[in-house]
């Protein structure tokens, strides 16, 4: 009897113990969900005050969606799972409370739409907003969560790639259709084109709009296309390398700007469109009087950083093809892209080095002891926006200092389209001696050259190559077709043009 006893009383003991642990689990779960507890160790005070200024506080339902509800995973999808992301994400903040200082921290970064799907859960999204066609939304959001609901699964779609300022404001974010013409700011309306008389820089002024682009004089010469096999951070496809002959040539010195791509967009937008094998036609073969430019895009596609002086981005390659063809229209020259030799001739200033300045690409990146030290970036800071400096975003040209021939932003800021359809084995294709060669004939993607403001020092040397990924850079567009002018989510592609030397300079 007296065994029973304690045998109950062992069960019981258990009982009461169990329910004990699982009361103090409820109430340390539910404690450290509330606002204020995330808020202690995510110490990041903008993050309340834009909070509060989203849809997400401030809406006419009077719901206020506090931050668990966004960046954890719903329970019901697994308890495991939620507590496990619950415990990750919290170590994580308190860790980076304990040892980092918030002012070193890039807030800027962990609200843009490449990182933002890490930390919100689309799950999360779609419990709460289970009607995706309430009253009111437009018809352009219907197309739009129509293209969600076929398909997010099979494209992994995120809600917050188009609705990226629901949880937190972001001043100037929208994502609807932009309409109308875009102000592209004061300043003298030309009425003529630039006439250059010599081989020297001047400043094309574009008939009809406030845009001028300044056009560097980039004398001829020889140099080798390529990597040698020993430079830090190679890739397979930068060999073997070539010595090739590249003939004069002008090139702006920035990529081109909203400014001045707005300019474009102002006089050629249209509903319509000149077929893309028309626009590639026309620029190896000149003929045609005008072109119908681009589509209004779905919201700023500046991403909310500014316009002016910063590179326009999101643009397709067809796009920028298609202001090359409105360019030469204008101004009676011959615009286009760059040849991916010429590219590399221009980004490189006369050097041979993996930079036009001194420097290991494996010494510029805060990686491994470099993380915890600092890696020192104050050669490569003054020519280069990347990841190793940049505040993940694009800048204005007057942040960096020009190359030996006088461009700036050659590496970095945003990767640039060149003329060439890319081929991991091109340059094999090309004979030593080669004058201005070219890139294959055929290919469904093209070359884009000097890396952006997210990649690493390897990635932004002078002979790094990249390629468009059309499809993929496309699956986030709702539209119906797909639009040939815009993509939804690639913020970090944009252009430099060149213009031929005309016959009449010596």
């Amino acid at each position: 009897m007296k065994k029973k006893h304690i045998l109950w009383g062992a069960v019981l003991g258990s009982l009461a113990l169990g329910i004990a642990l699982m009361l103090v689990l409820v109430s340390v779960d539910t404690h450290t969900s509330t606002n204020d507890s995330c808020m202690r160790c995510h110490y990041h005070e903008e993050a309340d005050r834009l909070w509060k200024q989203s849809s997400h506080y401030l809406n006419e339902s009077g719901v206020v969606s506090d931050c668990a509800a966004c960046h954890l995973p719903p329970k019901e999808d697994g308890v495991v799972r939620y507590y496990m992301v619950k415990l990750r994400m919290g170590a994580k903040d308190i860790w980076a409370k304990m040892i980092r200082d918030k002012e070193d921290i890039d807030w800027a970064a962990k609200r843009q739409v490449d990182y933002a799907p890490r930390i919100v859960y689309n799950a999360s999204c779609v419990k709460c907003h289970e009607n995706l066609y309430p009253e009111g939304i437009s018809d352009d959001g219907i197309a739009a969560h129509l293209y969600y609901d076929e398909n997010h699964e099979k494209l992994k779609l995120n809600c917050v790639s188009c609705h990226l300022n629901a949880g937190h404001y972001i001043e100037g974010y929208t994502h609807q259709k932009l309409q109308g013409t875009v102000d592209t700011g004061p300043g003298e309306i030309y009425t003529a084109p630039a006439t250059p008389e010599r081989f020297e820089t001047f400043t094309e002024t574009v008939p009809g709009t406030n845009a001028a682009i300044r056009m560097v004089a980039v004398p001829g010469g020889e140099f080798l296309l390529g990597s040698p096999a020993g430079e830090p951070r190679r890739g397979a496809d930068e060999g073997p390398q070539k010595r090739v002959r590249i003939s004069r040539f002008f090139m702006a010195e920035t990529e081109i700007t909203w400014r001045q791509f707005w300019s474009f967009y102002n006089e050629t937008m249209s509903e319509g469109r000149t077929p893309p094998s028309v626009i590639y036609e026309a620029n190896s073969r000149p003929g045609l009087d005008a072109v119908s430019g681009p589509t209004p895009p779905f919201g700023f596609p500046d991403q909310g950083w500014g316009m002016g002086e910063r590179p326009a981005i999101t643009m397709t390659h067809y796009a920028a093809e298609t202001f090359c063809l409105w360019l030469s229209l204008k101004t009676g020259k011959t615009y286009r892209l760059p040849t991916e030799a010429e590219w590399e001739y221009a980004a490189r200033g006369g050097t041979d080095t993996p930079y036009f300045f001194e420097g290991d690409p494996r010494k510029f990146d805060p990686k491994g002891l470099r993380s915890l030290f600092g890696a020192d970036t104050t050669m490569i800071a003054r020519y280069v926006i990347y990841s190793g400096n940049s505040p993940s975003r694009t800048q204005e040209p007057q942040e960096v200092k020009a190359n030996p021939f006088g461009l700036k932003n050659m590496l970095g800021n945003v990767m640039e389209y060149c003329a060439d359809r890319y081929a991991e084995d091109a340059y094999a294709q090309i004979a030593d001696g080669a004058l201005d060669p070219k890139g294959p004939a055929d290919g469904d993607e093209f070359v884009v050259r000097g890396g952006s403001y997210a990649d690493d020092a390897g990635a932004v040397r002078c002979a790094a190559r990249s390629h468009t990924r059309h499809d993929d850079w496309l699956r986030t567009d709702p539209q119906n077709p797909k639009s040939i002018w815009w993509y939804s989510d690639v913020k970090a592609i944009g252009f430099r043009i060149v213009c031929e030397v005309p016959d009449n300079i010596e």
